[in-house]
């Protein structure tokens, strides 16, 4: 089961957010209640949460699940 709650760090003010990510879903842009910065995945990032969150999203976690399962067989 992936980790649902991703702590945002904004790279311009610092402001922080712990934030609900959809299950299914990559977030494309995430708006800094701090200082109104819109936040974009950095290039190589499939979301906001994967580049600035404490926690990479659902897909990436399963991803990364899946890639360690298949490495140790």
């Amino acid at each position: 089961m992936p980790e649902l709650q991703s702590t945002i760090t904004c790279p311009r003010c610092g402001h922080r957010a712990t934030e609900t990510m959809p299950v299914d879903a990559c977030v494309g842009f995430h708006l800094c209640k701090g200082c109104g910065q819109v936040l974009r995945p950095k290039a190589g990032d499939c979301c906001v949460f994967c580049s600035y969150g404490t926690v990479p999203c659902p897909p990436a976690q399963r991803a990364r699940a899946t890639a360690s399962r298949a490495w140790k067989d």
